[in-house]
This record gives C-alpha cells, sequence and structure tokens, in this order.
C-alpha cells in the first residue's frame, strides 16, 4: 500500500476551490412527465440567490451563482447584484435560453431563416449586456439546435450558419470576458445535434479566439464514454472553459454529481488537477448544472459541492511520486494501486475538522438539517407562484 500525502498538505489547494451553483437548482425541476414542487421553493430570482447563499454559508464552497436567462431575468440587475453581495455570494455565468421559444422550432443560432438567427443572436446580446450589469465573466451557451430526420437540413449549412452566428456574439463581448460553449449527444434532436460532441465545440471555438473555450457537462456523453480522456485533451489544448458537474445513469439525468459514479467523479478530478486545473492561474470554472426534482433543493446542493470536495480531496492525495514512478517501470498494477489507495482514502473526519478550522459547520448537512431554515422557508414563502424550470 502507498501512504498519501498529509492531508495538511492539500488544504491550501482545496481552499481555493470554488463551484458555482445554478440558480435553477433552486427551483421546481425535473423530467418532462412531472415536476414535483417542494414546500418553500423560492418564488423569484432574490430568493433563488438567498437560497444559493445558504448553501455558500453551510459550506464554503459557492460563492457565485449561474443566472439563466430569461428564467431569471429582473428589472434591475444591478439591484441584483447589490443583493447577492449583502448574502456574500457573487453573481456568475450567465446561461443564454434559446430552446423554449416557438421560433425556435428549427433551430436558433443555426436556424436558415435570418430573422430567426437574428433574434437568437440578440438574445445573446441581451445576455452579454446582463454580464456587464452583473459583472458577470462567462457567458455559456447550450443550443437544443438540431434535426429528427435524415435530410431535413443540409448538416453543412448548420454548421456554418452556426459558425456566423458565435463569431457576431464573440465580436460582442468585452476584453475580459469568455465564450462558454457546452455540447451535447444528443435530445431533444435526435438525428443529429449541431454541437454534439467536444470536437465540434473545439472546432467552433477554435475558430473564433483565445476567449472562446469548451463547456463539459458530465452527462452529455454517450455510455462508456472515457471523459477524463476529454477532460485531459481539452485542458492539454488550452481550451476546457468550465464544468457543469452532475451524474447520470441513462442518459443526460441531472442527478447529484458523484451519485451513480463516485469514482469517475475521482478520475475526472485526478486529470483537472494533474493538468493543473486547481492552480490559481487555471481558466477552468467548476459548477454544477443538476435538478431535484424529488429531494430538497438546499440539501441537495449543499451534498453535491461535498461530493467535489471529497473526490477532489482524494484526488490530491494520490503520491504523485509514486505513481509517476510506476508508469515509468511500466509496473501496470502498482500505477492502478497508487490511484486506488487515494480514491479509498476516507477524507471525511480529516475535512470535518478542517471545515471547523475555518469556522464552518463539521457536517453541513446535518448542520442544515438540525437549523430549521427549512421549516421556516416552508413557512414563510407562501402565496406567490414558484420559480422553477421554464
Amino acid at each position: 500500500m502507498t501512504v498519501p500525502h498529509r492531508f495538511d498538505e492539500i488544504t491550501e489547494t482545496l481552499a481555493r476551490q470554488s463551484i458555482e451553483l445554478p440558480s435553477w437548482a433552486f427551483g421546481n425541476s425535473g423530467t418532462r412527465f412531472k415536476v414535483f414542487g417542494t414546500p418553500g421553493t423560492p418564488r423569484d430570482t432574490h430568493e433563488k440567490i438567498a437560497d444559493a447563499a445558504k448553501v455558500h454559508e453551510m459550506t464554503g464552497l459557492a460563492p457565485t451563482v449561474a443566472l439563466h436567462i430569461p428564467w431569471d431575468d429582473v428589472e434591475d440587475f444591478t439591484e441584483l447584484k447589490a443583493h447577492a453581495e449583502n448574502l456574500g455570494v457573487e453573481l456568475g455565468t450567465i446561461n443564454a435560453n434559446t430552446f423554449q421559444d416557438e421560433d425556435y422550432k428549427f433551430g436558433s443560432l443555426t436556424h436558415s431563416d435570418p430573422a430567426i438567427r437574428r433574434k437568437a443572436i440578440d438574445h445573446h446580446f441581451r445576455c452579454i449586456d446582463i454580464m456587464h450589469a452583473t459583472g458577470s465573466t462567462d457567458l455559456k451557451i447550450w443550443l437544443a439546435d438540431g434535426t429528427n430526420y435524415p435530410g431535413q437540413d443540409s448538416l453543412r449549412a448548420r454548421q456554418d450558419r452556426l459558425a456566423a452566428s458565435l463569431a457576431e456574439i464573440y465580436e460582442r463581448l468585452d476584453a475580459h470576458q469568455r465564450l462558454v460553449l457546452e455540447y451535447k449527444f444528443f435530445e431533444p434532436a435526435f438525428y443529429h445535434t449541431d454541437v454534439p460532441d467536444w470536437g465540434t465545440s473545439y472546432a467552433q471555438v477554435s475558430a473564433l479566439g483565445d476567449r472562446a473555450l469548451t463547456c463539459l457537462d458530465t452527462g452529455h456523453h454517450a455510455p462508456g464514454t472515457n471523459i477524463e480522456f476529454i477532460v485531459m485533451q481539452l485542458m492539454r489544448l488550452g481550451k476546457l472553459g468550465s464544468f457543469d458537474f452532475n451524474s447520470r445513469f441513462y442518459a443526460d439525468d441531472d442527478l447529484i454529481v458523484g451519485a451513480a459514479d463516485p469514482f469517475q467523479l475521482f478520475r475526472i478530478l485526478y486529470e483537472v488537477i494533474a493538468n493543473g486545473g486547481l492552480g490559481e492561474d487555471s481558466p477552468v470554472r467548476f459548477m454544477l448544472d443538476q435538478c431535484h426534482n424529488i429531494e430538497e433543493k438546499i440539501p441537495g446542493q449543499i451534498r453535491s459541492v461535498l461530493n467535489v470536495q471529497e473526490m477532489t480531496a482524494r484526488a490530491l492525495l494520490v503520491d504523485r511520486a509514486a505513481l509517476d514512478k510506476a508508469q515509468a517501470e511500466h509496473d501496470v498494477l502498482g500505477a492502478n494501486e497508487v490511484l486506488m489507495d487515494a480514491f479509498q482514502t476516507d477524507v471525511r473526519p480529516a475535512l470535518a475538522r478542517w471545515r471547523a478550522s475555518r469556522g464552518l459547520p463539521e457536517e453541513p448537512m446535518r448542520a442544515y438539517a438540525d437549523s430549521g431554515h427549512q421549516r421556516y422557508l416552508a413557512e414563510q414563502r407562501v402565496g406567490g407562484a414558484q420559480a422553477g424550470w421554464g
């Protein structure tokens, strides 16, 4: 058995870790068949941010909140920014939405009709204006664009139209802002998706410039895909801009990160660390993209960020010298054992002590449950329309 590094040697790196929370995770959301309501669900964007701030208060891991436009549209984003800061968090990534408007039935940025493409581009311009007001540096684009049947549209023409649309959006960004293009291999389009994989995203953003990068959603891959290889390759190419962490059993399930395959999460985070993703100057941003359909929202997000933190700690405990030696000697089993030793290390007691030393609850899940805050929300948030998916 290899001996992992002492825990106190990794705390400086752990302290740098931050995981952005999605505002929509605090609303009622879930499958397309039924969305189950939860008592105390936020009634507006201000209450979503308050719930995100509670997660950060409990964990110290989530200092920023991603917004989704138009779900989180408000009259005064400068006021919303001040509201977030008063609660101890900041507004982060602005996510564009071009998948719920009737005009986008056959595409948005890839549509054959210039007027509809213009509408989609203008929506992204609006998102950039919001970025100016909130101080956000990232515009994240995920497209539902694609086709359901062979011959429905020209695959090449759609890529050309996408490239032109993205170029116009990218040109609108300020010098400190980034465009991050997400990919998804299917759904809602079933024959082909216009940005189905990391290679297509990489090809499109590479043509734009240095401030255009790829977003990797851990649920957006075919079964059996080696996601950690994609992580390594994008980091090697300098084009991994952000993660959308979640977990999947079958497709884009949007379950709590690490729920389906904790070892996969460990392997991904090991590649992040090995390629400098937790360095002080790393361009990689970490965020969640999850729905909580049957579980309570705030505890679901607390559990999620703790799962990422725990697997990060385990990945940091990999004995890199021993691993390098085993790899150089082609010691297949020895190298694998080094990784497995770190993965099987129970870091929870050490993390609890470290949290206490930083003035945080040793066990955030229990602390939140004991606080009575969930009952308070259920009593206070009545009489309004709950803010959920769509």
